[in-house]
């Protein structure tokens, strides 16, 4: 049942993005000097599965103004990392923040809780073992 409430929460805010994202671009097209500040973010994931890895990498891309241009898969000892190209985010620190909420929120309906934090060294343990 927790994890009907979170993916109709996880929708839910995935069209909120769309909107706001959508608004966010066309409001930067017409006020002069607001210029988008494009840089591209290296995240490591806490997602494990396929699974995950592809709803947050396409949920990262349906939003506009980012975009995953990059994946690289995971290995024993590192976590899958994506590669996302953002437009509108005042610094690097921004943007890896909204990501790990939206992170947070696939999560939470994937798996039915959600991590409490960004991931840490510890984390990457913690998926290590999931693994195997």
């Amino acid at each position: 049942m927790m994890r009907f409430i979170h993916a109709l929460s996880y929708l839910a805010y995935i069209g909120w993005a769309i909107v706001t994202g959508s608004l966010t671009i066309v409001t930067r097209l017409f006020r002069p000097g607001q210029y988008a500040q494009p840089m591209i973010v290296e995240i490591p994931l806490r997602c494990v599965t396929d699974l995950e890895v592809t709803l947050f990498a396409s949920s990262i891309t349906i939003t506009p103004g980012t975009l995953v241009t990059a994946i690289a898969a995971g290995t024993s000892t590192q976590p899958p990392v994506l590669f996302v190209h953002a437009l509108f985010e005042e610094s690097e620190e921004a943007a890896m923040e909204g990501l790990y909420d939206m992170e947070s929120r696939l999560l939470a309906m994937t798996r039915g809780r959600a991590p409490s934090s960004p991931p840490t060294a510890s984390d990457e343990v913690v998926q290590e073992e999931e693994r195997s």
